[in-house]
């Protein structure tokens, strides 16, 4: 909401925002360029931004705030299992929120990030690379995710999972205990 009004999106066209936005993201997620959806936005909504503004950077990245109460969680089970990435990002959002230091502090063992693999949650695709890159079957994997259609995906795979939710970080980080998985 906050990135739409600053681009000078106006409530009254929310609505149309988030479904061009919806079709979008579909293609970024897989591999096109975020800015590259920059000028189809301004036009459609008549915007006046900055000549310098950067739709990854500062409709995003720079937006992110650090989920600390997570970061236990994820040391915790990594003391006992191996830990992955598995992630809907934006062309260059990976490297941009490592540089920032907004990820956990985890030597990730496997990173599946759409934008490189070009296939993106919830493809069945997606999950089948991650079970074969990890080398192990669903029943392993602990699938922490903040949208429940990813976890019912996930699930159709045997996934342990947990729904995360991100408006209640810190309570939702302590209901994640290691190693009751749901």
């Amino acid at each position: 909401m906050e990135m739409k009004r600053d681009m000078g999106v106006t409530a009254d066209k929310d609505e149309e925002f988030d479904q061009l936005w919806d079709q979008l993201e579909k293609e970024i997620c897989v591999g096109r360029d975020t800015d590259s959806v920059l000028p189809i936005i301004k036009e459609r909504f008549n915007l006046l931004l900055p000549d310098n503004y950067l739709l990854l950077m500062d409709g995003y990245v720079n937006r992110f705030e650090v989920n600390k109460s997570i970061w236990p969680v994820i040391n915790e089970i990594q003391k006992h299992c191996k830990v992955g990435l598995l992630t809907n990002m934006y062309p260059g959002m990976y490297e941009a929120i490592k540089k920032r230091g907004i990820l956990p502090k985890v030597n990730w063992n496997l990173v599946i990030d759409s934008s490189v693999e070009k296939i993106a949650k919830p493809d069945p695709a997606i999950f089948k690379l991650a079970e074969e890159r990890a080398g192990v079957k669903g029943n392993q994997i602990l699938f922490v995710e903040n949208s429940q259609g990813h976890i019912d995906a996930a699930r159709k795979f045997g996934w342990r999972t947990f729904l995360y939710d991100p408006a209640n970080p810190e309570d939702s980080s302590k209901k994640c205990h290691y190693p009751q998985y749901s």
